[in-house]
């Protein structure tokens, strides 16, 4: 089928040549076997042979474009024939009398010569009198393309500049911007190096300012910020800052160009601006002239300076400094937002030159914080968090409202860009630290997925400011300190976060003698897990214990000189034997080991490894046990229909469960069977909305009730079943959550399985009734008038009106109970090996 097709397009393209003519069904059958990764050798030569003979005789236009794209698709698809591709155009180019045709066969040459470096040489040939030829031509898309490739052709960079400045007078704005590209691009090429050379392309770039169309303006912005570095940089170093200043006014006069997109370049173009006054600075931030700028005489007029570069200056050079006034005022009120973000861009650059200037600029850019789009208020803050990396963010109490607004944005971005800012930023007064932790505690009252983070923030701002801790912990020591009952409020994120800032005070450089209670590191050790994971980037969890348990055992906690000194953001994962002072926990990296362990060393002697295991573990129960209080405590929220708080309680419960996971100290089992209980709590929360009073906005899929306890039932029988070692009360208590998940299913006629459940009911209730004698333990309230009602439920087991409110009154008797996990529960996992049968043949 190819050989016979191919001979039938080198059929037709033959007559085709004979008559001059083309025939576009012919080239569509040629490209179509080009393209073909199948197509034998044989048939695209014989194509390439066809094609070649074609582009010698036929004079028409149209038929030759075609053929150039067929010729430039074998020398790409097929790179055994490029050069013979190659020197068939190139010899075509030499004889062409079109402008139009010969621009096409250069785009071909040099197309080929990129992806074949060996062709570069020839096309090295060509000289630059053929080059510009073709821009001269009456074409004007030839000669735009020509100025836009001109860097893909070997010419002269002095030939190439005169060209391309040569044609910013062209009548047609799109080749003017074409070539004011050019120049920007040889800008960059750093071959110029002649000072008046540099001098005439920046006054010819400045002429273009003014010109009609907005593409040229724009392009003419590009070039006066590119030549404008190229004049700053050859004049003498005494005069750099002097025309540095007349380039970034002559880009300010630019700010308010009617186009969005001049604008936009214009203050792209500000920012890379490396060296301005600081008066010209700070006019920038006022509509208003200030005094120092009216005293300036006009930038490029003094004679000594006009020497420095050799030459004449043109008067158009020469601009007043108070064109200036209020430039970035105007970009960061501008009604685009993409003029706001690249004037707050280009701040982020500006700031690091002057620490007034950056000063000043933090009153607008406070302002942009209010700002409809995402885009600018989160530049905004970018920039001024960059302000804080050099050290020139200096926020006044003032600003405090506006700034710790952004801590309860709706975007996630602009919330974690505002933390980073004040990880970073210095409060010079306890008034300014109380409204930054208020932000954040607000921050993490709206947003509680966001506390990880705001716990490592409360960390490091505890640390750059420990005398305001110690005063602020006073305040707010009653929401820590336990209840009348002695009981901590666990759940609350609030108790955590002022937990975090407490610990982190004797880390602080500026405390010597930290006077948090000691019962405070105590109340934080509860809460290991939470804690250990907001600061896995500070500390691991080993070191974290360590510390806290030191602090908790000393009256005061000294930081003095004795101890290794803090080192912001460098705290070591040290396990705990290691770790002992709460200033001690920074290592060099380079210090050897030896060294590290000597400086580490404690005051008196070191915990031996068993005391630490028995410390480990100790806590561990301890934690156990607060999570088991605390689930007990959240059953007055699932009855009140609080099922997002809920599942977020038992959410944290499992992430602190899961940071003692990898510690081989703590039992396996225990864990297991404490996770194991938590997902029995999560599924009954669940199944439990199903019986609350409707609300508007709730809908259920369909089946999704009895899903739900399935899975109940499933994960209830795994603890009654695969725990071994159960005492009869925590027995007991399994075996009531059993019951109450029978009754729950019973409630639904939806769900047809009534004689089941009640034969399991009876069974559980017998079984109950055995545990109770036997171990002389009162039974739960529920259970007893489960007892009472038993032979009710089975008069009425058909479905009777009277049965749903029996049912209704026995679940309003149940109350989940805590539960007291006294032993170790053993965890049976069984393994079975398969023997696997390998058939023959």
């Amino acid at each position: 089928m190819e050989q016979h097709l191919g001979s039938v397009c080198e059929c037709i393209l033959s007559l085709s040549t004979n008559d001059k003519r083309l025939n576009l069904r012919a080239l569509a059958s040629a490209r179509s076997l080009i393209i073909n990764s199948s197509t034998s050798d044989s048939t695209i030569s014989a194509l390439f042979e066809t094609l070649t003979r074609f582009l010698q005789l036929t004079t028409e236009p149209r038929a030759l474009h075609h053929t150039l794209k067929l010729l430039s698709d074998i020398a790409f698809h097929h790179s055994r024939l490029s050069g013979l591709v190659f020197h068939s155009v190139r010899s075509y180019l030499l004889r062409s009398d079109s402008t139009r045709l010969s621009a096409e066969s250069l785009a071909v040459l040099s197309s080929i010569a990129e992806h074949d470096r060996s062709l570069a040489s020839a096309m090295d040939e060509l000289d630059d009198r053929f080059f510009v030829s073709l821009c001269f031509g009456p074409s004007v898309s030839v000669r735009s393309w020509f100025l836009s490739n001109a860097f893909r052709f070997p010419i002269r960079p002095y030939v190439l500049l005169t060209v391309m400045l040569g044609f910013t007078k062209d009548p047609y704005p799109y080749v003017r911007r074409v070539a004011l590209d050019g120049l920007v691009g040889l800008s960059k090429s750093s071959v110029i190096e002649d000072c008046g050379v540099i001098e005439g392309c920046y006054c010819r770039a400045v002429e273009l300012l003014g010109d009609a169309e907005d593409s040229v303006r724009c392009a003419a912005v590009h070039a006066v910020s590119e030549w404008g570095k190229m004049l700053v940089a050859s004049v003498q170093e005494m005069n750099k800052r002097y025309w540095s200043d007349a380039v970034f006014v002559r880009l300010c006069s630019m700010v308010r160009d009617m186009s969005m997109e001049v604008r936009v370049a214009a203050f792209d173009a500000l920012g890379k601006i490396g060296v301005v006054s600081e008066d010209i600075l700070l006019q920038t931030l006022s509509k208003r002239v200030l005094g120092i700028t009216k005293e300036k005489k006009p930038l490029g007029q003094c004679s000594a300076k006009r020497k420095s570069l050799g030459q004449y200056i043109p008067k158009h050079f020469d601009i007043q400094a108070c064109v200036a006034a209020g430039a970035f005022v105007h970009g960061l009120e501008d009604e685009f937002y993409e003029v706001r973000w690249s004037a707050c861009h280009s701040l982020h650059t500006l700031t690091i030159l002057s620490a007034k200037f950056a000063g000043e600029a933090l009153n607008l850019l406070m302002d942009v914080l209010n700002d409809d789009s995402l885009n600018v208020r989160l530049r905004a803050l970018e920039t001024m968090h960059h302000m804080a990396t050099c050290d020139h963010l200096k926020v006044q109490e003032t600003h405090m409202h506006m700034f710790l607004g952004t801590l309860v944005d709706n975007s996630t971005f602009i919330r974690s860009t505002a933390r980073k800012i004040l990880r970073l930023m210095k409060l010079h007064d306890l008034k300014m630290f109380q409204s930054s932790i208020d932000g954040l505690l607000e921050n993490l009252e709206v947003y509680p997925q966001d506390e990880a983070d705001i716990l490592s923030v409360l960390f490091d701002i505890g640390r750059n400011h420990g005398n305001f801790v110690v005063c602020i912990i006073k305040k707010f020591s009653q929401e820590i300190e336990p209840s009348c009952e002695g009981r901590l409020d666990f759940d609350s994120v609030r108790v955590a976060a002022l937990l975090v800032l407490a610990i982190s005070a004797p880390l602080s450089e500026a405390q010597k003698v930290c006077s948090i209670p000691s019962r405070i590191f105590s109340y934080a050790v509860t809460l290991l897990g939470r804690i250990s994971h907001a600061l896995k980037d500070v500390m691991n969890q080993n070191t974290l214990l360590a510390y806290l348990s030191h602090c908790s055992k000393s009256t005061i906690v000294d930081n003095s000189e004795s101890f290794f000194p803090m080192i912001e953001g460098d705290i070591p994962n040290c396990s705990c034997i290691d770790m002992i002072s709460p200033a001690g926990m920074s290592l060099q990296q380079g210090a050897s080991e030896n060294e590290n362990q000597k400086r580490l060393e404690p005051r008196k002697s070191a915990t031996p490894l068993l005391d630490c295991q028995l410390e480990v573990h100790s806590e561990v129960a301890k934690s156990i046990k607060l999570i088991l209080l605390k689930i007990n405590d959240i059953w007055f929220l699932v009855q009140k229909g609080c099922m997002a708080e809920v599942l977020r309680m038992l959410r944290s419960f499992r992430e602190e469960l899961a940071t003692y996971m990898s510690d081989s100290l703590v039992s396996a089992d225990t864990l297991a069977f404490t996770f194991q209980y938590l997902r029995v709590v999560k599924l009954l929360a669940k199944v439990w909305e199903h019986f609350l009073p409707p609300r508007k906005t709730q809908s259920y899929r369909i089946g999704e009730l009895n899903l739900l306890l399935g899975k109940l039932d499933r994960n209830l029988k795994e603890m009654r079943y695969r725990f071994r070692g159960l005492s009869k009360e925590e027995e007991l208590h399994v075996l009531e959550l059993i019951l109450v998940t029978c009754i729950l299913r019973l409630s639904k006629v939806e769900i047809c399985c009534h004689n089941a459940t009640l034969k399991k009911l009876s069974m559980i209730i017998s079984h109950a009734e055995f545990l109770h004698k036997e171990g002389s333990i009162e039974p739960y309230n529920f259970v007893v008038e489960l007892k009472k009602s038993l032979g009710e439920i089975d008069t009425y087991n058909d479905g009777a009106s009277c049965r749903p409110f029996l049912l209704k009154r026995l679940l309003e008797s149940f109350s989940l109970k805590q539960f007291r996990l006294s032993g170790s529960p053993k965890h049976i996992k069984a393994e079975i090996d398969l023997p696997v049968r390998i058939g023959c043949g």
